[in-house]
């Protein structure tokens, strides 16, 4: 995967997040340089940019270095990816147009690999017939785009609409997906995410601390290695993750049918949900009054998600998860030859580094024939990427 990136910050109000979006790629691994037109200094300084990126700013004040070196050739060559993070209209029309009027122009027209526009703009300008024109002519020259989403507007007492740049954590995904090999391509994935909840009554509920993160890293890692991916989740605080198929559900049973329904057409499960293995036998339709000092509950078994799709599979590949707190080894291995997997990934919920809702995670992975592998602690996406690549391995069918 290409990993240098040019931020070229266009003239608009959402300059001001500049600083942050060369933050958030360097720490997706990205190395960054950055170009600011004249009209982005009024919104940011070449410091806050230079010292975000520890490399000098690219302004229209030098596009020759006394070395004669010309910057903007150097630029287009250096980038394997150029971001136009904010890209205002006039940024487009001079794009579109093929001028070289200033270092941005110029750089891009100097034969960029890959640019990807992040509009930011007033709705009635994004809007208008001419800019929608040179976006098309873009788009047909190759060039992606990413946003503007619906929100508020810099201007005081301007009403919301289309318009607003992507945030940067958003603009840093986008730049992953671009930039990502696309191994997958061709291939369905199936994701599964989050708890599931159990309801004793209208308000009361079994459930887990499952924060869905690990699921959702699965399935943004797909997605950017070119597959089309599905992500059956349960209750999260988690966006929706862009360009995938969501499918939310809430108890072990919605999530049995929504999964058994789309399995059939995917090449990978990955059942990285914390499904709840037992759910009240009966649920009171009216929220039951506080009585007495002891209750009895009544429990029964939920739906086996991952032992009917080891029973229904053919040339799927299965990956399923084990949360363990002792024995673990042995206990996730008679789970794996139980259920029919082809991998299953031991993790330990108890440990307070990569406990639930931690974003780093630690595991163990374990082969049908028995062979283990340790995976340190890692960012969830990280070990997501290692995950993929390990069940890619797997896979029989061709593309």
């Amino acid at each position: 995967m290409g990993r240098r990136v040019l931020l070229a910050v266009g003239g608009g109000a959402a300059a001001i997040k500049a600083p942050l979006v060369v933050r958030r790629l360097r720490e997706a691994g990205f190395a960054v340089r950055t170009l600011a037109t004249r009209r982005a200094l009024a919104f940011t300084t070449e410091l806050s940019l230079a010292t975000v990126s520890g490399q000098p700013v690219a302004t229209d004040a030098a596009w020759f270095a006394p070395s004669g070196r010309v910057l903007h050739l150097e630029l287009a060559d250096w980038a394997d990816l150029v971001l136009v993070a904010p890209a205002t209209a006039a940024d487009l029309a001079r794009a579109a147009a093929g001028l070289s009027e200033d270092l941005l122009s110029a750089t891009i027209a100097a034969g960029a690999r890959r640019v990807l526009w992040a509009p930011a703009m007033n709705p009635e300008m994004w809007a208008d017939p001419a800019v929608a024109a040179n976006v098309g002519r873009l788009k047909a020259r190759g060039h992606a785009f990413a946003g503007p989403a619906y929100g508020a507007m810099a201007a005081v007492g301007e009403a919301p609409g289309l318009g607003r740049m992507l945030e940067p954590e958003e603009l840093a995904a986008r730049v992953r997906y671009h930039l990502s090999q696309k191994d997958y391509a061709g291939r369905t994935v199936l994701v599964t995410a989050g708890p599931t909840r159990e309801y004793l009554d209208p308000v009361r509920f079994l459930s887990n601390p499952s924060s869905g993160k690990m699921g959702y890293a699965v399935a943004e890692a797909a997605r950017d290695r070119g597959a089309r991916v599905i992500l059956v989740h349960g209750p999260t605080h988690l966006p929706d993750p862009f360009g995938v198929e969501t499918v939310p559900v809430e108890s072990a049973e919605e999530m049995h049918r929504a999964v058994l329904e789309r399995f059939p057409k995917v090449d990978l499960v990955v059942m990285a949900a914390a499904v709840a293995d037992w759910r009240p036998a009966e649920k009171h339709r009216e929220k039951e009054p506080k009585r007495g000092q002891e209750k009895v509950l009544t429990l029964v078994r939920t739906p086996d998600i991952l032992a009917e799709l080891g029973k229904r599979k053919r040339d799927q590949v299965l990956v399923g998860f084990a949360m363990e707190t002792e024995r673990g080894l042995d206990r996730a291995f008679e789970k794996l030859k139980k259920k029919n997997l082809d991998l299953i990934c031991l993790n330990h919920p108890t440990d307070p580094e990569t406990a639930f809702g931690a974003d780093e995670n630690r595991l163990v992975i374990i082969e049908p024939s028995g062979r283990t592998e340790a995976w340190g602690k890692a960012s969830k996406r990280a070990l997501a990427e290692r995950l993929l690549t390990r069940a890619l391995g797997f896979m029989q069918k061709p593309v």
